[in-house]
Order: C-alpha cells, then sequence, then structure tokens
C-alpha cells in the first residue's frame, strides 16, 4: 500500500483511524530551518476535529510529536524528519456493523475487494481522514520553509452547500489586483471561525451545513488555494509538471473528486483571445498581465500567483438508511451508520488543501533548477 507522494521532498503517511497513532515521514527538508512549533500547532489545530457543531463529536488534541529530524536547537538537521499524532479517542464498536456490509460512497467496498476482509475498519482505517492530521503536520513545516524564500500559500472555502464566498483575485495579475489579493489572504489569516473572505457568506453557509445536519445529511463544496511570491521557471514540461505534481497529491486528500487551475473548465467556453495571458515588462521583467492560466504554463511557473480549486464530495457517511449489500452472503441489506462524523469535510480541508499544496510546490523548489 503505498502512501507516498513528492521526488525531491518525499512526504509518507502511515497509520488508521484507530491505530495507536498516525504519521508522516518527510525526507529532503533542506537542514538549517529553525522550526517554530507552536506556530505548526496552531496550523495543526486548525484542522483537529470536534472543534465545531457540524463537526464529528470525536474530539482529539491533534498534539504533534516530532520524533527525529531537528537537532538540538530546533533546527532541521538533514535526517528524515518524523512525527506522530496519538489516536486517543476512538470508538471502534461503533463500526461492528460495517464489517461485511460497505458503506455507500465509501471506500468500504474497494478496501474490502483489495484486501479480502484484512483490512481496517473501524473509523475507515488508512482511508480515514484522520490521515490527513500527519499531512498538516508536514505541510506547515513545508509553509514555514517556503516563506524563507518570500513563498505565501492561502486557502478559503469558496463555496459550501451551493453557497459562493468571494472569489480570491488570483486570474488578474495587474499590481491593483495584487493589492487586492493580498488582503485577501490578510483577512483569511484572523482565524475566522469558517475560512471565508466574505463573513455574510460564512453565517450563510453555517446556517445550510446545521439544516444538513438536522436531516442527517451531509454537503459538499470547493476549496481555492493561492500561493504567490513563486519565480517563474519552476516545475517541468509533460508528466512532472506543476499541475501534474499538485494534482496528485491533492486527488490523496480523502473527499476530493476534482481538480482545477486557473479558469479550470471555463476555458472550455472561451475563445483563444478571451484565455490567453498578454504579457509585459514590468521592473526589467516580462510578467503576464492576466492570469487564466493559473500561474503555469506548460507545467512550469509563470511568476504569476498558482491558483487552485478542489471539489470536496459530502462526507459518505450519513446517518439515514441506505442499500448495500451483505458481503458474507452476497445479498441485499439495509444498512445505518453509526459513530462520530462530520457534517461536511470543506471547512477542515482547508488547512489541508495549503499543506498539500505546500508540499508540492516545496518538492518543485527544491528540484529547480536542477530540472
Amino acid at each position: 500500500m503505498p502512501s507516498s507522494f513528492g521526488s525531491a521532498l518525499r512526504v509518507s503517511v502511515f497509520g488508521q483511524s484507530h491505530s495507536p497513532a498516525v504519521g508522516c515521514v518527510v525526507e529532503g527538508l533542506p537542514a538549517g530551518l529553525s522550526l517554530d512549533l507552536d506556530e505548526l500547532r496552531a496550523f495543526v489545530a486548525r484542522r483537529a476535529p470536534g472543534n465545531d457543531p457540524w463537526s464529528t463529536p470525536r474530539r482529539e488534541p491533534d498534539e504533534p510529536r516530532i520524533v527525529s529530524g531537528l537537532n538540538v536547537r530546533g533546527e532541521t538537521c538533514g535526517a528524515p524528519l518524523a512525527a506522530i499524532i496519538e489516536n486517543t479517542n476512538t470508538r471502534s464498536a461503533d463500526y461492528d456493523n460495517l464489517t461485511g456490509v460497505p458503506r455507500p460512497g465509501h471506500a468500504d467496498f474497494t478496501a474490502w475487494a483489495k484486501w479480502h476482509g484484512a483490512q481496517d475498519v473501524p473509523g475507515g482505517g488508512h482511508f480515514s481522514g484522520r490521515l490527513t492530521g500527519p499531512l498538516c503536520v508536514a505541510g506547515g513545516v513545508a509553509l514555514q520553509w517556503l516563506r524563507t524564500r518570500g513563498v505565501t500559500v492561502r486557502a478559503h472555502v469558496a463555496e459550501l452547500a451551493g453557497i459562493p464566498d468571494e472569489p480570491l483575485c488570483a486570474l488578474d495579475n495587474s499590481p491593483e489586483a495584487a493589492e487586492r489579493l493580498s488582503a485577501q489572504m490578510a483577512a483569511l489569516a484572523d482565524g475566522r471561525r469558517v475560512p471565508v473572505i466574505d463573513e455574510a457568506a460564512g453565517e450563510r453557509m453555517v446556517e445550510a451545513v446545521m439544516a444538513a445536519r438536522a436531516q442527517k445529511d451531509t454537503v459538499g463544496g470547493i476549496v481555492e488555494c493561492v500561493a504567490c511570491g513563486l519565480p517563474a521557471g519552476a516545475g517541468s514540461p509533460m508528466f512532472d509538471g506543476i499541475e501534474n505534481v499538485m494534482a496528485r497529491a491533492l486527488f490523496g486528500v480523502p473527499a476530493v473528486k476534482g481538480v482545477e487551475f486557473g479558469r479550470g473548465f471555463e476555458v472550455a467556453r472561451l475563445r483563444g483571445t478571451e484565455n490567453n495571458d498578454p504579457y509585459e515588462v514590468r521592473d526589467g521583467a516580462c510578467v503576464p498581465v492576466t492570469n487564466n492560466a493559473g500561474g503555469i504554463l506548460g507545467g512550469i511557473t509563470t511568476g504569476a500567483p498558482v491558483l487552485v480549486r478542489c471539489a470536496v464530495k459530502p462526507i459518505s457517511s450519513v446517518m439515514v438508511e441506505q442499500d448495500s449489500v451483505d458481503l458474507d452472503r452476497m445479498e441485499p441489506a439495509r444498512l445505518k451508520v453509526h459513530g462520530r462524523h462530520d457534517t461536511t469535510a470543506v471547512i477542515r480541508a482547508v488547512p489541508v488543501v495549503e499543506a498539500v499544496c505546500a508540499l508540492s510546490l516545496a518538492d518543485a523548489l527544491l528540484a529547480w533548477p536542477a530540472q
């Protein structure tokens, strides 16, 4: 079961939802980064469960414990960085009725088909969103390293339950748009309960989520992420492009079902004259005036902000009865899910998307310009 990604910066995750701990190993981190552990804990805490009424009641402190990779001064030392997060609040008995009856929409059936019943079922096992905790640990470290290179990454809930937030001002690459984008990113950094730019939209989102929860249902949405400060020229063409690297990693986040860059699928309805980004000379450098490409052409960065969106499906574990199959008897079965589950993954997915984008971009920068 491979659970790794990256090249110059290699990330592996391990553990299951109800195992003693989940964790990560990061290889290739540059030595000498003075890691701010308080900042790292705060970043990981943004994803932690049990903190909101729409979140799972499973409360976990999600305190990351780094077990290797730092020297006595708290700096990265060149060795692989390994960290664990202990699972302290599990209730495996809640999943007893799922051992032979798979949940619709979940990976229960495909895991059974691959491992013939030997898979770990409680909490979704290795398929659980619990594995995004160590991803945030690794990504939080990458975010601190990227900042030393002048790169910032920030995401928000672009849409939830059909309710849109104000979009990031990243499709325009003018100085005026850059100022607006900087203000939006600063607003998202202020610790809002729902990571949105328009707080009124965030309130409507909460109402819609709680309405779905009252109906024992779940909702999906879109997470939009931007990275600013990347130089032009990072990445590779064809199969190792920035889009390839980022998309591969983002599809490793549970519940992500779609990824698009820049104008994304909208380009199918544009003409070339509408979609192309003209160039101009600015401060002695060639820069795109607009950013329909999302900061990437031919798999290589243009110097404009990298803009990516992820479609996040509704949580599969709904609390109403659904049709399934008893895999032992191979006959129809009705299934009602028990246990503790989120009403939406979108809000807690925001720091996860930031983490994965940071890891992918750090990987590309560490390989550049050697490519």
